[in-house]
C-alpha cells in the first residue's frame, strides 16, 4: 500500500443510496481500483473501520500456522488428492 501524506482525517459526505466517495489520495494509498471489495466493520463505540480484502487476506496469512506443527498441510492435501485420482484411474 502507498502512504497517505500527513493527512489522516477526511470529510466525506453520504450521497444518494448511502454512497460515500473515498478521496483519491486514500484510494491510491490503499491500492483500490473500481470494483474492489472492502470490509466495513462497525465498532460498538460508534466508529467504522474500512479494510480492503487484500489487507484482510494479508492479516489472515499464517493465522492457523502452528495448529499442526511439523506437518505441511499443503503437501498432505496434494498427496491425498493424488491418491484419490490414482484410485479413480484404476476403477
Amino acid at each position: 500500500m502507498g502512504e497517505v501524506s500527513d493527512k489522516t482525517h477526511y470529510v466525506v459526505q453520504v450521497g444518494s443510496k448511502g454512497r460515500v466517495v473515498l478521496p483519491a489520495e486514500v484510494r491510491e494509498a490503499m491500492g483500490l481500483r473500481e470494483g474492489d471489495r472492502l470490509l466495513l466493520r462497525w465498532r460498538e463505540e460508534g466508529t467504522l473501520e474500512l479494510v480492503s480484502f487484500r489487507e484482510v487476506a494479508h492479516r489472515a496469512r499464517g493465522l492457523l500456522k502452528g495448529l499442526a506443527p511439523g506437518v505441511n498441510l499443503v503437501d498432505e492435501l496434494i498427496r491425498d488428492r493424488r491418491e484419490e485420482a490414482r484410485k479413480e484411474d484404476l476403477e
